[in-house]
């Protein structure tokens, strides 16, 4: 059996037999040779995990007026965006193989909850998967209402998913490439615009509280942090696919914060301080027209064709790290073998890929609000078991190497994770009941699953271990 702090084997041990799981080389690897991903393209595969750009983030004037929302994008990421990045740094580093989050909750809980985890991680980014190519045909409707309902909505929705995936499928070198290029077309018309707003800028308004009148929404204001600023963690499924994991991912997710919470706040900065609106007009999607009043309508159209474009960026690295996850988890024993099997012409996992596709389509028809208020359920479930998972490794293993390893003793790791944990409690005990009930009986789902693999395993139903193990 191989120890937490010794040297990484070939050996693949049955993750749900009860023992501990190894990390197996053939996770660290990514299997045979191909081309790592690099700093720049895993920054902004990183950017596209979280935000994808400014789009969004307006309902948080709406929901508490310019200042809060100003303030909420200052304080927000130091007591969520940044606990998420640095566990996810030392954790990937420490276990840098594709099953990530599932491997640090199984090493420091079990199997049983390492199970759990991959259930609620996966489900979470399966749907929250789903959102993009609907809210790229919302934004399509404006220019083409064919798209508003019926069948031709449909048929858009599954042709731009299976589209998609495809692209998806071609590789994650290209599909890091294509997150840099969509990147800096989707971000270059908010720095045009805020250039272009800086002479217009009435520094007053940033102090605003609001419209006279208003009723201040402080759920709308926690879910739009929320869903801008999550999703930290889901980089860690690509570990095995980094150049120098243990160097460049610090790194990366470090530029990453930086960049992720500029790109959100210089407009937001801009706009607030040039445009004077009644408050009920930041809906999601306002920042187009205030391009439109700052610069013109030429900026308008291209920050909404920037919008569909960080959506391709989200749905690209969202799914990667969905179908990755599918393919790390065959390769520690919690889903059967050829769940890890990869593209002969691509290197890609198509089991997993494909496996992503079939669900989102399944629940792409979901309304857009139910969809992202379910997959912030089970993100929140799988965040409280991976704070708590981070923390009794740190307690359980004190002598594990980790190449990056946060700077703070055990009694302030704690204080760090508290304050986040409340708020992922508050974002569940806000939910509807027909989150809870999806949520129940996916996570049901997930239990059974667990002993039918166990099952499977006993009776020889299936065969489970790393492809490349024995290659």
């Amino acid at each position: 059996m191989v120890q937490n702090d010794e040297p990484i084997t070939n050996n693949t041990d049955h993750a749900i037999s009860g023992q501990e799981l190894p990390v197996t080389a053939t996770a660290v690897s990514g299997g045979s040779n191909h081309k790592k991903l690099t700093l720049i393209p895993l920054v902004f595969l990183i950017y596209f995990e979280v935000a994808g750009g400014p789009y969004g983030e307006e309902p948080a004037v709406k929901a508490a007026g310019p200042l809060f929302a100003l303030l909420g994008f200052l304080i927000f990421p130091f007591i969520w965006s940044v606990p998420e990045a640095l566990i996810t740094a030392e954790l990937s580093t420490a276990y840098p193989g594709d099953g990530g989050f599932v491997i640090w909750a199984e090493r420091a809980f079990g199997p049983f909850w390492g199970s759990i985890m991959g259930t609620w991680k996966f489900l979470s980014g399966v749907i929250n998967v789903a959102s993009f190519p609907v809210l790229c045909i919302d934004y399509m409707e404006k220019l083409f209402p064919v798209f508003s309902s019926g069948l031709p909505r449909y048929l858009a929705i599954t042709v731009s998913t299976i589209m998609l995936s495809f692209l998806n499928y071609t590789g994650l070198t290209i599909v890091g490439y294509a997150a840099v290029a969509l990147g800096v077309v989707s971000l270059l018309p908010f720095i045009i615009m805020s250039l272009v707003a800086i002479p217009q800028i009435h520094p007053h308004r940033w102090l605003s509280l609001g419209q006279k009148g208003v009723k201040r929404d402080w759920n709308l204001f926690g879910n739009t942090l929320f869903w801008n600023l999550n999703f930290w963690d889901n980089v860690s499924t690509l570990a095995g696919e980094v150049d120098r994991p243990q160097k460049t991912f610090p790194k990366a997710l470090f530029i990453a914060v930086i960049f992720t919470c500029l790109a959100y706040l210089v407009p937001l900065f801009a706009v607030t301080g040039a445009v004077s609106v009644d408050q009920n007009l930041w809906e999601t999607g306002f920042m187009a027209d205030a391009a439109q009043m700052i610069v013109g309508k030429w900026l308008k159209i291209w920050i909404e064709v920037g919008a569909v474009l960080s959506a391709v960026g989200l749905f690209e690295a969202q799914l990667s790290s969905c179908s990755f996850q599918v393919m790390g988890m065959a390769d520690i024993g919690f889903l059967p073998r050829f769940c890890a099997a990869r593209s002969k012409w691509f290197n890609t996992p198509w089991v997993g890929i494909l496996a992503s596709t079939v669900i989102t389509l399944g629940v792409s028809f979901m309304k857009f609000t139910d969809l992202i208020s379910s997959a912030n359920f089970l993100y929140s479930l799988g965040m409280l078991l991976e704070f708590a998972s981070f923390l009794w490794l740190r307690r359980k293993r004190p002598q594990l190497k980790r190449p990056y390893r946060v700077p703070m003793g055990l009694p302030g790791l704690v204080l760090m994770c508290l304050v986040p944990s409340v708020f992922l409690v508050f974002i569940m005990v806000i939910a509807t009941k027909t989150v809870f009930l999806v949520s129940g009986l996916m996570t049901a789902g997930g239990i059974v699953w667990f002993f039918f693999v166990k099952l499977c395993k006993a009776k020889k139903w299936c065969v489970f271990g790393s492809i490349q193990a024995e290659d």
